[in-house]
């Protein structure tokens, strides 16, 4: 019987007999952002509790101009992909065992798998990841798997939480990765040749990459693949509207985080990875395969073709344990996709672009303000150098209603005063002069 808390005493017991308290638990949350109390009259009306609480919701600060990017992104969501999601036929169980049942899900998987192959430049898709970060962990198992090798290189320009997930995950699996430092804000290719070996199971890359520069990976694929390696690229999806696809560049393997295809930015999730590859590497796939086929009288149907779990009589052969968990949020990118089309998606990528081009130039306008990597192109995000340290003036913005972008010092050292900036199609011309007034003045 699970030990269920309700009152203030059994809460108390609960956390004393694991040695902890309520202090502990919000310990991160510092005092001043703490609700002491909600300050409830007794034998309030409902009526006058919820006046109360909205008055009380109404001191958060809900309407921050943000720049803030970093493999996240404030895209703008089309209204009637809310009402499309919303209807009562999808909320339905996520698994589609019995076809027969269960053609609106799989038919859908089936569109989403269609979007993201033709997105990234690939041959077929899976129905989806839990986010980019585990996708990418998906695509250096399944190198393994096809390889039989151990050994992993990864450009550190990849995204470093990202990254870090990579390492939590394959601590204890005999998995030798390999982290190949960047050169002037892209992958060095002197050191990843170097790097590359007949040990190598795979290349990670990321383009753009964290810091928001464009490249073009075709030759270290082709050095990859001369290796016997797999090269894994991790795409922002929206890029790919007008940037050169993975597939085309040689890539074996595409992931991503799927955010930016009709999700919110909401707390931290949720999130979709997906996932993309050649046809001949589908039996090494996690997750699921939706397929389209037809019946013994000709009707057209779907079906999942692959199912790659361990509760689907494969045991010790699964690939993974990754399955339809994601289907509400593959239905939402699908959507978006269709609503937008080729040519919208193509429109949204280049306003982002252009956007931030014009961010980057008012910017550089200020004195003091520089662009760290001025030798390479971006897409929607860029680095500028600040005349003191990035963490300091974000939190000069905060006071403004502005979040202006990443403080790459987090996770880069000798960035103490990088700033990582992105724009997207929601940015307007005013919220990015607004941006460039309240950085002059804040210097």
């Amino acid at each position: 019987m699970p030990y269920i808390a309700n009152t203030d005493r059994q809460r108390t017991e609960m956390l004393e007999r694991i040695g902890m308290s309520i202090e502990n638990l919000f310990a991160d949350i510092p005092h001043e952002m703490r609700c002491e109390s909600l300050d409830i009259e007794g034998g309030m009306s409902e009526e006058k509790v919820c006046r109360h609480m909205r008055r009380l919701a109404g001191r958060n600060v809900t309407h921050m101009i943000s720049f803030l990017g970093g493999g996240f992104y404030d895209h703008y969501i089309p209204s009637a992909l809310e009402r499309i999601v919303s209807r009562s036929e999808f909320f339905t169980a996520y698994t589609p065992y019995q076809p027969e049942i269960s053609q609106g899900t799989l038919q859908a998987m089936y569109e989403y798998q269609s979007a993201i192959a033709r997105l990234t430049g690939m041959e077929i898709a899976n129905a989806s990841l839990y986010d980019g970060g585990t996708a990418i962990y998906e695509a250096i198992l399944m190198a393994l798997r096809i390889t039989g090798r151990n050994r992993v290189i990864i450009d550190e320009y990849t995204n470093p939480i990202y990254r870090k997930m990579v390492r939590s995950y394959t601590t204890n699996l005999g998995i030798e990765l390999v982290e190949v430092a960047g050169k002037a804000g892209m992958a060095d290719r002197a050191a990843i040749f170097e790097a590359l070996s007949d040990r190598a199971a795979a290349l990670v890359l990321q383009n753009p990459n964290f810091l928001g520069c464009i490249d073009d990976f075709s030759d270290l694929a082709q050095a990859a693949h001369k290796h016997g390696a797999l090269t894994v690229i991790s795409a922002y999806p929206t890029s790919l509207g007008i940037l050169k696809t993975p597939g085309e560049m040689g890539a074996d393997i595409v992931t991503g985080e799927g955010q930016s295809l009709g999700m919110p930015v909401s707390f931290g999730g949720p999130y979709l990875g997906f996932m993309a590859t050649r046809k001949k590497f589908l039996r090494k796939m996690p997750g699921r395969v939706a397929g389209r086929t037809v019946d013994e009288q000709g009707r057209e149907g779907f079906v999942l073709a692959l199912q790659t779990r361990e509760q689907h009589i494969r045991r010790e052969k699964a690939t993974s344990n990754i399955c339809t968990n994601e289907g509400l949020c593959a239905l939402r990118a699908l959507v978006y996709m269709s609503l937008l089309g080729k040519d919208g998606l193509s429109e949204v990528a280049r306003i982002c672009a252009d956007k931030a081009y014009y961010a980057q130039s008012r910017l550089l306008e200020l004195g003091g303000v520089d662009l760290r990597y001025p030798e390479n192109f971006y897409f929607n995000e860029f680095v500028i150098e600040l005349p003191e340290r990035a963490e300091v003036v974000i939190r000069r913005l905060l006071e403004r209603g502005i979040s202006a972008g990443f403080p790459l010092s987090r996770y880069y050292e000798g960035m103490e005063r990088s700033l990582l900036v992105a724009v997207t199609e929601r940015r307007t011309k005013e919220e990015i002069d607004f941006l460039v007034h309240s950085l002059e003045v804040s210097l």
